[in-house]
């Protein structure tokens, strides 16, 4: 009895498969419409997934841009999604951070986002300091407000108090224990830490 293969590199009457990364231009909007797993800009459809380009039309019309996921698993953030992250590096006017989780479900592969100076906090934006709301290797609550380029750089906010750093670790590799909205304190050598700490929502915190 033979096996049906699922995905042949080249089928039978069918095109070549296209694999697609999160960012990439597929065509412009004269060529085809917007399916499930795109978005349009400037005229042009993109994927918004890692996955396989699909087309398909009736009727003579335009035919459907999608983007389908090369597996079920293959979780990917999406704008208005609630990330986790961990903070790789710091300046004064954004912190870069690898996204580890969607949810409560872990990335096979870790993303890079940032966070704005602007998008740390809701409230007096322009005396906003990195340095004082995220350090390196601070673990942080994020949501997505907009999706990645072809980098997979996608931008965070923390401006809500559910938002911010769940996780940080003092300079004597203690973990910290949030003692305000802004502030984080050592339990070992008691000193203070400025961070933008988060109010956590259990089912979203990861240990």
């Amino acid at each position: 009895m033979r096996s049906r293969l699922r995905f042949p590199p080249v089928a039978v009457m069918a095109p070549p498969v296209r694999y697609c990364i999160p960012g990439e231009r597929l065509c412009n909007l004269e060529e085809g419409s917007p399916g499930s797993g795109t978005y349009t800009r400037h005229g042009y459809i993109f994927s918004s997934l890692a996955g396989c380009l699909t087309k398909s039309s009736e009727n003579g019309a335009l035919p459907v841009i999608s983007v389908m996921r090369e597996t079920e698993s293959q979780l990917l953030p999406d704008v208005g999604a609630i990330v986790t992250c961990k903070v790789s590096s710091i300046n004064s006017r954004f912190a870069k951070v690898h996204i580890l989780y969607v949810g409560s479900t872990p990335l096979k592969n870790s993303f890079r986002g940032t966070i704005r100076k602007e998008d740390v906090r809701a409230t007096e934006k322009d005396k906003v300091e990195i340095y004082k709301s995220f350090r390196p290797g601070d673990i942080v609550l994020a949501k997505v407000i907009s999706l990645g380029d072809a980098q997979s750089n996608y931008l965070l906010t923390t401006a809500e108090n559910e938002l911010g750093v769940v996780v940080a670790h003092s300079e004597s590799g203690v973990q910290m224990v949030p003692i305000s909205w802004c502030e984080m304190q050592c339990p070992k050598t008691h000193t203070k830490e400025f961070r933008k700490v988060a109010r956590v929502q259990p089912e979203f915190l990861q240990t």
